[in-house]
């Protein structure tokens, strides 16, 4: 449209192995008049093949393929690119580095903070930029392919815990202690936006799957909803009796996830900002929340040493992760949404069954609490993280494929 390229999502969450996909096209036809009868053949592959992916059975285990000295000082966070052909991780030492998954081969160091490397993310799906954020105040927009620096975002009068791309890479969104978000331009490097009303640190920020808002949590116990056009607050989630530790919006963009230091989870209404439900079960302090891709399951961790899979829909809970032998700092699904990954001030790293809460696997190495875990987009590879650099600072975990039933 004007010579720019426009895409629209079309959500087939509920597609299984059973799903008629003849009745689907039809279905998808009628309110996507750009897939024309000429279109209908590679639509009905693409469909097929999801199909046979959501088929396949995950009987996958992980065994330790990599054992990395990343830093000379501990690490602060590690992620993947979309493909997982490479990985990146932050630290203490100033910098962050770039690795090869395949050959764990340390690719590139990027240099030039002045402060402790916190918060690092690349731009996915396309992978050719990432974005640091310092202690330094700064943010720097860097090329995945070369090391070279593009931008140093400058503004923020305090360290920078948090940041996210939006879908786009159109922006980076930057969360600092000095109680501010800012919008900053990937290609100009200039500062969009400064979002303000929070009245102590924003430690967690998300952009929703269309990129139009952005969820922050902060220590003063709320939530604020953005939108990302106008920079105006839409609400404020005000519920919560503790700081919050983390949020995430669902895949449509409907719900907003919040975990806090009063011990409890909250699902809201994104239109509304209305809490629909308070997800209650831990003992201690939420650490981490997260949706699956479907966002049909909610996944909780706490420092009472356990996990909690609830159903978004009903706000039950599922399954309930007992094993872990010290405080949960990291909990996420895997893309297919069959298991849970776990991270664990007890050394160890756990892979769960989540419809059964069973523990499938352990995954052992570390000799410090693992701060930091994370799949890749297959799935196939799981990267884990500690903070101590004495004897084995990253920890990196492939597949093992092993036709056995787990």
């Amino acid at each position: 449209k004007n010579g720019a390229l426009k895409t629209k999502s079309i959500d087939m969450l509920d597609l299984s192995p059973e799903t008629d996909t003849e009745e689907l096209i039809s279905q998808i036809r009628k309110s996507e008049p750009l897939i024309t009868a000429s279109r209908i053949g590679q639509v009905k592959l693409l469909i097929l093949r999801l199909q046979e992916k959501l088929s396949q059975q995950d009987n996958r285990r992980f065994y330790l393929f990599k054992m990395l000295r990343a830093h000379i000082l501990p690490l602060t966070n590690v992620a993947f690119n979309k493909s997982g052909s490479s990985f990146i991780t932050g630290s203490y030492d100033r910098t962050c580095k770039i690795w090869d998954t395949a050959s764990g081969e340390e690719l590139h160091t990027l240099e030039g903070h002045r402060n402790v490397v916190y918060a690092i993310a690349f731009n996915n799906p396309y992978g050719d930029k990432i974005a640091t954020g310092s202690f330094d105040k700064t943010c720097k927009l860097w090329c995945a392919e070369t090391g070279k620096c593009f931008h140093t975002f400058r503004g923020h009068t305090a360290e920078i815990v948090c940041l996210a791309f939006n879908p786009q890479s159109t922006l980076v969104a930057t969360g600092s202690m000095d109680t501010t978000a800012k919008l900053w331009d990937v290609k100009t490097g200039e500062e969009v936006a400064t979002l303000t009303g929070h009245s102590a640190e924003i430690i967690s920020l998300s952009f929703n799957t269309v990129g139009d808002q952005l969820v922050t949590g902060s220590f003063d116990h709320t939530v604020s909803l953005w939108d990302v056009s106008s920079g105006r607050r839409v609400h404020t989630l005000i519920g919560h009796r503790g700081e919050i530790s983390s949020v995430q919006f669902n895949w449509d963009c409907s719900l907003i996830i919040t975990g806090s230091m009063d011990k409890s989870c909250r699902v809201w209404e994104a239109v509304s900002g209305k809490c629909l439900a308070t997800l209650a079960g831990h003992k201690d302090e939420v650490l981490d929340v997260c949706f699956d891709y479907t966002g049909q399951f909610i996944a909780t961790a706490s420092a009472d040493g356990t996990a909690w899979v609830y159903s978004a829909a009903s706000y039950q809970s599922i399954a309930r992760l007992e094993g872990h032998e010290g405080e949960i700092s990291k909990i996420c699904f895997n893309p297919q949404g069959s298991r849970i990954l776990t991270a664990s001030v007890d050394k160890t790293a756990r892979l769960w069954d989540v419809q059964s809460g069973v523990c499938l696997q352990v995954l052992e190495g570390h000799t410090d609490e693992i701060f930091s875990s994370t799949f890749n987009y297959e799935g196939d590879t799981i990267i884990t993280g500690n903070s101590f650099p004495s004897v084995k600072p990253g920890i990196f975990y492939c597949v093992f494929f092993d036709i056995v039933a787990i």
